[in-house]
């Protein structure tokens, strides 16, 4: 789990559960099973309403990925990518097929192989750029999912809430009773809300931002194979697919992929 979500997490909830027990309100105020099941479990039946089966089993897996997964290395692959340059630019593009096999990206592999089966630059880029698109997609479905949860649960929390407020006011024997029931029938307003903006609506962005460095690796990656097809010095390379590093990483590109001129020139 990276810094960024471990901060978030803390610091949403820990805000919320502080400021209930700083107005002196116990914890178990807030425990409402009825409503629980009404705002949980309808968003979940909402949401496999609404989505095929076959999305709907890669919940997990989002969940993890935005959660768990690791910071693209965009560093690691600008070096990767120039020292693919060196190699062709000295031993010919042919050599990189032996590459393909142990590049561990398999989107780099794909486009390497293609180059090295002599496809026309339009076709590698056609081609790289349609899966890009696809998983874009891909994407998409995966971050609509959750926001869709945020936009079920404040719902379903409202649904809560007037069907406690019905039962409240069919009873008004006792008024005594009518504060503890009124705040016992907002709990489902609370948590619809709560999860929708301190869980759901989090993971749906954070899906998207994974999204997006993801994207910006590929087409990195995309402009890289391009610049080896046209048999471009690896300098020139590196300019190229540099430009995608945030300034304080273009510092960090290795030094084994900046030789002397004269050695990379054929």
């Amino acid at each position: 789990m990276d810094l960024a979500t471990v901060i978030g997490l803390f610091l949403a909830w820990g805000a919320f559960l502080g400021s209930v027990l700083m107005e002196g309100t116990h914890i178990t105020a807030l425990l409402n099973i009825p409503a629980a099941v009404l705002v949980i479990g309808g968003t979940m039946g909402a949401t496999i309403f609404s989505y095929p089966l076959e999305q709907l089993k890669k919940i997990p897996l989002l969940v993890r990925k935005a959660l768990f997964a690791e910071p693209v290395d965009m560093v690691g692959t600008v070096n990767t990518i120039i020292n693919l340059a060196r190699k062709a630019r000295r031993e010919g593009i042919l050599v990189l097929e032996q590459e393909t096999r142990t590049l561990e990206n398999r989107f780099l592999s794909t486009g390497i192989q293609l180059v090295v089966d002599g496809l026309p630059p339009e076709a590698v880029r056609e081609t790289l750029e349609n899966e890009i698109a696809a998983l874009q997609e891909r994407h998409k479905a995966g971050e609509s999912i959750f926001m869709s949860m945020g936009g079920y649960s404040p719902t379903l929390g409202v649904i809560g809430t007037v069907a406690g407020l019905v039962h409240m006011l069919s009873n008004l024997s006792d008024p005594g009773k009518m504060g503890p029931a009124i705040a016992n029938a907002f709990i489902a307003t609370l948590y619809g809300v709560s999860l929708a903006n301190l869980l759901y609506l989090p993971i749906a962005n954070k899906l998207k931002v994974r999204s997006q460095e993801e994207v910006a690796l590929y087409t990195l990656m995309l402009e890289g194979i391009l610049s080896i097809q046209a048999g471009d010095n690896p300098r020139v390379v590196e300019s190229k697919i540099i430009s995608y590093l945030p300034p304080k990483e273009r510092t960090v590109v290795s030094t084994a992929a900046q030789q002397p001129q004269e050695a990379l020139v054929e």
